[in-house]
């Protein structure tokens, strides 16, 4: 298991995306890698692609979520991955973002990171379409949290993100609504002194399927781990020691 990355999709009727996305990461990620595709129910249409596929590639695990949502999904998939560089990814990311596998991979390893982040606000990222409000409100959320508490990173929301198993084995889960546990996750990390590290991408809005992320729904409890970082970070549970990106 030397190097490789478990790649953790929770899936929801992707049928189209599910092919795309695993044709890529056979085509072009030199990583070692297993994806563990994580289903809610037995008529996702997404099983009538990956089925065929976990058949013939054993790197490919399909495991079914009983507690359902995008949540439980992350953590059923937190659970049965072995590797200790593990990735959330999207099956509708876009080349841009996959293409980055491997650096975000070879940074985890080559510098000890407790986290990689898949950035699209640092130098050499961007944010192409979608919600004007969406990505104002993310772009705000990274950049006003890397200099409010030092977070060494600057994009805090976005879930594409590369743990290390045994940070995410020592920490526990509060989140209760969905996406919101990347930026749970990434503030505790920081707040423990752990090496956070981030990689540029170019993120493109989707052009298969409809994204299932509702802003006023979620927006809640993203402000409630925005303001756990602002006020742990002020209140006395400060990082150990600066880790500059």
């Amino acid at each position: 298991m030397t190097n490789r990355v478990d790649i953790i999709v929770p899936v929801y009727n992707e049928r189209e995306n599910f092919l795309v996305f695993y044709n890529y990461v056979l085509a072009q990620v030199r990583s070692e890698w297993k994806i563990l595709v994580v289903y809610d129910f037995p008529e996702d249409s997404t099983l009538t692609t990956a089925a065929p596929v976990a058949q013939k590639d054993p790197r490919v695990r399909l495991i079914f979520n009983p507690a359902r949502g995008a949540l439980n999904a992350l953590k059923t998939g937190f659970k049965k991955a072995e590797a200790e560089a593990i990735l959330t990814a999207m099956v509708d990311d876009p080349p841009e973002v996959l293409a980055k596998i491997d650096e975000m991979n070879e940074c985890f390893y080559r510098e000890g990171a407790d986290l990689v982040a898949a950035s699209r606000y640092m130098s050499g990222g961007s944010h192409t379409g979608g919600s004007f409000i969406k990505g104002l409100l993310s772009r705000l959320a990274g950049l006003s949290l890397h200099w409010l508490i030092r977070l060494p990173i600057h994009d805090a929301t976005y879930n594409t993100r590369l743990y290390r198993r045994s940070f995410i084995n020592s920490v526990t889960i509060e989140s209760s609504r969905g996406f919101e546990v990347a930026l749970e996750l990434t503030v505790k990390a920081h707040l423990a002194g752990k090496k956070l590290r981030e990689v540029p991408v170019e993120w493109r809005e989707r052009t298969i399927g409809q994204s299932r992320f509702k802003i006023l729904k979620w927006l809640p409890a993203y402000l409630h781990w925005y303001w756990y970082g602002i006020k742990n970070y002020w209140l006395g549970s400060r990082p150990k020691k600066s880790l500059k990106a």
